[in-house]
């Protein structure tokens, strides 16, 4: 997919979001003077819109100390919504790029079932691929037929290599097997899929813990990179799980799906004010170009309806 057709999808995709903010912002600053009343409705929206009350509190504080008592319109409020929240965005705003004198990158995979982990492996691996890279994936998720089935699909749309192993194999010795098979053909790229089952934290703890121990023994500084799959649609509930996964393993980055879905993108403002993690890549869709880069600038105007 073009980059802008992508972000036309985006656009499309953050249609929800924006309209909650977007339309509150239009129905309320049809010129109106920015004054404590004002301000303070303001406010209320961007918290409403799932960006939090820090970032929301900050927005707001700028908006006191440059534009308070003006006379303002709802596109030039806006335009300086989309302005702030860019450069909160920024920092986070970092694309990941595989080290290639590391072979495989290894890259783990984790987050709840039903964040689309497994599809974006996938898209993943499609991408790479294109780019030229060899990518294997690891069938972690071992308890979960479907997982497995549903990155043989991708494995083979992206001619990369699936590992897998029977039904409720230990998932650490299938990811110590998958890096072996790895690094003896050569691939650039190890995917390592996971469990996502939150319900027995103690036991996917120490499931990861386990996974990153046996990887070692072959590479001690695997895994390269440590990815959390978000689903945008959960909103503020996405804090707890960056908390949650963040206890149980050292996280690298993050990737925000089902954007398409939600009117909750908001939280991605959120996320990068609080955990300051960079967010590699955002999904709009299922099909293999819907996951891209993040963009700061053209996510922030999308989420304002600009």
């Amino acid at each position: 997919m073009a980059l802008s057709a992508f972000f036309s999808r985006l656009k499309s995709g953050l249609a929800k979001s924006a309209e909650k903010l977007g339309a509150n912002i239009a129905a309320t600053f049809t010129k109106r003077k920015l004054d404590d009343a004002a301000l303070e409705e303001l406010e209320d929206m961007l918290i409403a819109s799932d960006l939090g009350v820090a970032v929301a509190g900050h927005i707001i504080g700028n908006f006191r100390r440059t534009r308070f008592g003006k006379e303002v319109t709802d596109s030039e409020i806006r335009e300086a919504l989309a302005a702030e929240i860019a450069t909160i965005l920024q920092p986070v705003a970092l694309p990941l790029k595989p080290d290639t004198s590391k072979k495989p990158f290894v890259i783990l995979m984790v987050g709840v079932n039903g964040a689309g982990k497994t599809t974006t492996i996938g898209k993943l691996a499609t991408a790479y691929r294109e780019q030229g890279l060899s990518p294997v994936l690891a069938a972690g998720d071992t308890f979960r037929a479907a997982a497995v089935e549903q990155l043989q699909i991708w494995g083979e749309r992206a001619g990369a290599e699936v590992i897998s192993a029977p039904p409720n194999s230990d998932a650490a010795s299938l990811a110590h097997d998958a890096l072996k098979q790895a690094q003896a053909s050569g691939a650039d790229i190890l995917l390592i899929d996971t469990a996502g089952r939150l319900h027995n934290k103690t036991v996917l703890m120490e499931e990861l813990r386990k996974i990153i121990r046996v990887i070692r023994k072959l590479d001690p500084t695997a895994p390269h990179a440590v990815l959390l799959t978000l689903d945008a649609t959960i909103g503020q509930n996405a804090i707890a799980q960056v908390r949650t996964f963040r206890d149980m393993v050292e996280l690298t980055g993050l990737i925000v799906t089902k954007l398409d879905g939600s009117a909750k993108a908001g939280i991605v403002v959120a996320l990068a004010d609080t955990f300051h993690l960079p967010v590699h890549a955002v999904g709009t869709g299922e099909q293999a170009g819907d996951l891209r880069p993040f963009d700061a600038t053209e996510f922030a105007r999308a989420l304002v309806g600009l």
